[in-house]
């Protein structure tokens, strides 16, 4: 298939192509139409065109691994870039909920229902197909960048389809004889984008913030790397495993230590090649693995210093 072939790169770019052209058009329409629904939906893509522009970058970076300036690599590039998204659409999101209410109390505001229904369609038909672009994307790349575009191109098919219904029942409003009501449907569509649409940035600002603050994932993905390095360390004799686990973005980061008894024989060569399985096996799991084992005959080095853990030394 034509589309397994594409690098992570390259699905990131047609997405902010995506992002460019609809946010361009959304702008345009939005003042010659005067509707506000119109240009909320122009903003939100022209944000995340910028921030896809920092994404590309930060792609490439990933890429190349690390290095003496950045010791652990720019993997937490990556969540950075994913909350400051969140942040930036959820501030436009909010600014255009005060507008539209304004706008409600203020008597509405009467739109361009031509133009309004003719970029609704235009939106949903290119917002439907990007989604389905990223959603194959993020399948065959399992890039965290890859699926915030995904997820940020679901809710801007699920905006522009709601424009598109919402300015079509002007002309519905129209016909039934109720004219004085189509200047609220506006203000009516930006309140409903708005409640679709804040969840996903508060979510995607909240989990990239807990990622910068080093906070434990999900335990399950802990319960794993344990796993697999015990499958690794059997027939050692292993009195205790301390095991941490980071994972700013798609990088993993695990930090292990391997408590063995003062009877065990481990020479370097033996650390090594018991690394070198651990290392092999977690990143079958998760190829964007770094790992970093160590053996010793003192819990002290493993246990947390809240538990007495390094230099209290308990044994």
């Amino acid at each position: 298939m034509l589309f397994k072939n594409l690098t992570e790169r390259q699905y990131l770019l047609l997405a902010a192509a995506g992002n460019l052209l609809v946010g361009i058009v959304g702008l345009v329409v939005a003042f010659a139409s005067d509707s506000e629904a119109i240009l909320l939906d122009g903003l939100f893509n022209l944000t995340y065109f910028v921030s896809s522009l920092f994404a590309i970058k930060i792609a490439a970076l990933l890429a190349a691994g690390d290095n003496d300036k950045y010791p652990l690599g720019y993997g937490y590039f990556e969540p950075l870039i994913n909350g400051l998204k969140g942040v930036l659409v959820f501030g436009v999101a909010l600014m255009a909920l005060f507008s539209s209410l304004f706008a409600l109390f203020d008597g509405g505001r009467v739109v361009d229902p031509e133009l309004a229904v003719g970029y609704g369609a235009f939106a949903t038909l290119i917002g439907w197909l990007v989604f389905a672009f990223t959603h194959v994307g993020h399948k065959y790349t399992d890039s965290p960048l890859v699926k915030t575009d995904k997820e940020n191109w679901l809710i801007n098919a699920l905006i522009s389809s709601c424009v598109l219904v919402a300015f079509a029942g002007i002309h519905l409003l129209n016909t039934l004889g109720l004219p004085e009501y189509a200047p609220y449907v506006d203000p009516v569509v930006v309140l409903t984008v708005v409640v679709i649409s804040l969840p996903v940035p508060y979510k995607m600002a909240k989990y990239a913030v807990l990622q910068l603050l080093n906070r434990t994932p999900d335990v399950h993905l802990v319960d794993s790397a344990k796993t697999e390095i015990v499958e690794t360390l059997d027939g050692l004799d292993v009195q205790a495993l301390y095991v941490r686990v980071l994972q700013p973005g798609r990088s993993r980061m695990v930090i292990a230590q391997a408590v063995v008894a003062p009877t065990a024989d481990l020479s370097l060569a033996q650390q090594d090649k018991l690394r070198l399985n651990a290392y092999q096996k977690l990143n079958q799991a998760h190829p964007h693995t770094t790992l970093d084992l160590t053996f010793t005959f003192d819990s002290g080095w493993g246990l947390p210093k809240s538990q007495g853990g390094y230099f209290g030394l308990a044994s």
